[in-house]
């Protein structure tokens, strides 16, 4: 990987198994594969740094989801870096393209914090498909394995698949799911929240019911269930994370405006990075609604969803080694 992309001493010493990283960030370029072949394609033609180029680079960014705003902003920046260390060469544009995106993103790293709480309430939110209930899994066994306690909240009532998907994440983790046959998703919250605290248990994550941003009653349904969870624990919902569909596009970014305005969304899960999503979006979001971004997905395993890195995320974007 390039010098500047190199993480900080405190990164580094979290990487406990580098055999493990090495391969996380290998799925992870895999993932980002359409836009990084892309990308190195237009890089390795070689030549000299010309309008063209500026032009095709835009295309790519644009079509690969970064959104108009945020692609005037890095060609802005690349064009700068280019005057100032008097570059010429096509092939300098990846490393004053690297350092642009890292700029743009790295504001959006914020690892998830969930000292000085017991329990930690995490709310789950998002539309349906965006992968919701199988974050909740995977988070389940990424806290597990900071050696926290874990309770279920089956809080998504209106689908009985959800439910039992729910159910069946928690019999995999070995954690306790709070459910009820049918009723009211935040009494079922409010039940569980009551439940961990008995059980002195450290996080408890409540799936909610997916909903478009269009629906405007539901979205009303959503914020009660806030407001319930308040009511059983007044410092929570301590965390609300809005998972998105990496392959939804600028449908992505328009969720996260949504979801923020309603609830204050406090960070983001950003999953399904796993071959055919073009990656773009994130930079979209970093532009125009900026919203911490807590963790990645690149598969369907417990253990493909990962703490966001900056320097990794652009890394394998733009076909960089580590």
């Amino acid at each position: 990987m390039l010098g500047f992309l190199k993480k900080s001493t405190n990164d580094a010493a979290q990487e406990t198994n580098p055999k493990s990283a090495s391969t996380w960030l290998g799925r992870l370029k895999n993932g980002l594969s359409r836009t990084g072949s892309q990308l190195s394609g237009l890089f390795a033609l070689g030549g000299k740094i010309s309008e063209e180029l500026y032009e095709e680079l835009e295309t790519i960014l644009i079509t690969s989801d970064v959104g108009m705003d945020a692609t005037r902003m890095l060609l802005a920046d690349v064009r700068r870096q280019v005057k100032e260390s008097h570059l010429t060469e096509a092939a300098e544009l990846k490393d004053a393209l690297a350092h642009s995106l890292l700029k743009l993103l790295k504001p959006l790293a914020h690892p998830l914090q969930i000292a000085n709480q017991q329990p930690f309430v995490i709310m789950m939110v998002g539309v349906n498909g965006a992968g919701k209930t199988t974050s909740i899994g995977k988070l389940a066994k990424y806290f597990q394995g900071q050696g926290k306690s874990v309770l279920l909240a089956a809080g998504d009532t209106f689908r009985a698949a959800a439910r039992e998907q729910l159910m069946e994440w928690g019999a995999r983790n070995d954690v306790t799911v709070i459910a009820q046959q049918s009723g009211d998703a935040a009494a079922v919250i409010f039940d569980a929240i009551q439940a961990a605290q008995a059980r002195k248990i450290d996080v408890v994550l409540a799936d909610t019911a997916g909903r478009l941003t269009t629906q405007a009653h539901l979205m009303e349904e959503i914020k009660k269930v806030k407001r319930v969870i308040a009511k059983a624990l007044p410092s929570a919902p301590h965390e609300i994370l809005l998972v998105l569909d990496a392959n939804t596009g600028q449908n992505a970014l328009s969720q996260a405006k949504a979801f923020d305005d309603a609830l204050d969304v406090t960070g983001l899960v950003l999953t399904k990075l796993d071959g055919t999503a073009k990656g773009g979006v994130i930079a979209a979001i970093a532009k125009t609604h900026p919203i911490p971004v807590r963790f990645i997905g690149v598969g369907e395993g417990l253990d493909d969803l990962r703490p966001f890195v900056a320097e990794d995320f652009v890394a394998a974007l733009l076909g960089l080694d580590a």
